[in-house]
């Protein structure tokens, strides 16, 4: 066993990261526990949405149990190979944002066996950027300042997704387009189990207390579960705006904890070229070309967010095995295609886990065979609402935010373009539009300012794809798209 545990480390390199197996294995249950709700929102997003022929995926009726079984299964094995082959604690899972663009963007327009061919062929299309290099030279062209702010932008992002996740941030019917709680107060019984766990999740990591990431999480769990038991809130709906986000927290059945969907059954129903013989081939490339870019920016501010988190960026703003990691990323994109569940990609809530001291891809193991766990065990994902993970994204948050202070905000020409990646990234809800208005800023102020010879021959090329990408639009309704 000793000798098993010997080379486990010198494998992933647990003591050499100042890590511990104890903390990656805490740390791959807090990931798992912050992003389990993929099992259940992805399904919920592209399993009852039919395509313009009418049908579900799986050509029948809405199969949200299937779904999930695939989600769980395609994130599992791609988080494991993740851990295994790049040996970093991040993991994967169908990517929120992609999937709804896929549903109502691209599954309104083809069958939904074109559409995941669209992003099977962009899961493709961005490995073999990585293999030849284009994808590591990107990131390797990047100021080191602004992957500092991108970091920072993610931070900002989660506190936000958690915030909003558990209702306390809200959309207003009339006045600001923000408000707090529900018209303003904190009068629901979730939103109480939220700030609950949010301050007790708070004061136990400024105890410095082992877990508390995790254990925030399962203590908010337990108490939600015994709210709902006394006060029966029951679900969020418009009736009911002070329901429980997501999932109700109640304790499953007996009979009802083990249930089973052949997942492996959706990988036939993928078409790569059907989508080119159902639209035009310049809506296809567009199509293709909307996913890879938010595909390959999403992935990239993720890495610099989670990764300076984790102490694993080099001075010089780069990360160990970064191939490796973009090589996995690009294939689980190309997978989630393959199995119907949508592109796949490395999650920012990755960060819960690195809060929780994970270092090394150990953590990714852990997350990865609890994800395939989940495709049997479903039920238990289940008991686990927004309002009882959400402090951990909020706590995850005000950790990467600290990074703010390596950006020198004396140096406009670096502080105006951190800033705008900074905001613009919560406040559009956006990896990809911070890092887009980031690099676009950027080059506007190095140009005016006469120093365009100092900017990196690659950044030019991504700006440029950038203004693309948000000129999209405009470009689709000129040619009638």
């Amino acid at each position: 066993m000793s000798d098993l545990k010997s080379r486990l480390d010198r494998f992933f390199g647990i003591s050499a990261r100042d890590s511990t197996f104890s903390r990656e294995i805490r740390g791959g249950l807090a990931t798992f526990f912050t992003m389990a709700y993929i099992v259940v929102l992805n399904p919920i997003i592209i399993a009852t949405v039919p395509d313009v022929q009418g049908q579900h995926i799986g050509d029948g009726p809405a199969n949200v149990p299937l779904v999930a079984a695939g989600t769980a299964f395609v994130a599992g094995v791609m988080t494991i190979l993740m851990g295994v082959v790049a040996r970093v604690p991040f993991a994967m899972a169908a990517g929120l944002g992609i999937n709804a663009f896929v549903a109502f963007n691209i599954a309104t327009v083809m069958s939904w066996e074109a559409a995941m061919g669209l992003v099977f062929l962009e899961g493709v299309i961005i490995a073999l950027l990585v293999l030849t290099g284009f994808r590591v030279a990107v990131f390797h062209a990047i100021p080191t300042q602004l992957k500092t702010a991108i970091s920072v932008g993610i931070g900002l992002f989660i506190a936000l997704i958690g915030f909003v996740d558990a209702g306390f941030v809200r959309r207003a019917a009339a006045g600001p387009p923000l408000q707090m709680g529900l018209g303003g107060t904190l009068t629901s019984w979730p939103i109480f189990v939220f700030v609950a766990g949010l301050l007790v999740t708070a004061a136990l990591v400024a105890r410095r207390v082992k877990g508390a990431i995790l254990i925030g999480i399962i203590g908010t769990t337990v108490l939600a579960v015994i709210v709902e038991a006394i006060t029966q809130v029951g679900g969020f709906t418009d009736k009911n705006p002070g329901g429980w986000q997501l999932n109700v927290p109640r304790v499953p059945e007996a009979d009802a904890i083990i249930g089973f969907n052949n997942p492996l059954t959706l990988f036939a129903e993928f078409d790569p070229f059907g989508a080119f013989g159902q639209v035009s081939v310049t809506l296809a490339v567009v199509l293709v070309f909307t996913l890879l870019i938010t595909d390959f920016f999403d992935t990239m501010g993720t890495m610099v967010g989670v990764g300076r988190q984790a102490g694993l960026v080099q001075p010089d703003g780069t990360l160990p095995r970064t191939r490796e990691i973009l090589l996995v990323d690009s294939v689980g994109a190309a997978a989630g295609g393959a199995g119907s569940v949508s592109s796949n990609t490395t999650y920012v809530e990755s960060a819960a886990g690195v809060g929780e001291g994970a270092r090394t891809g150990l953590a990714s193991v852990v997350t990865g065979l609890l994800f395939l766990v989940a495709i049997v065990f479903a039920p238990l994902v289940a008991v686990v609402p927004y309002e009882a993970a959400a402090p951990a994204l909020v706590v995850v948050g005000f950790l990467m935010m600290t990074a703010i202070r390596e950006i020198d905000f004396t140096d406009y020409e670096v502080a105006i373009p951190a800033f705008l990646t900074i905001v613009i990234m919560p406040f559009t809800y956006s990896i990809s539009n911070g890092i887009g208005a980031g690099f676009i800023s950027y080059v506007v102020i190095k140009v005016v300012r006469g120093k365009a010879r100092e900017i990196h021959p690659l950044l030019w090329v991504v700006t440029l794809l950038f203004v693309l990408y948000f000129a999209l639009g405009p470009i689709r309704a000129l040619l009638g798209l």
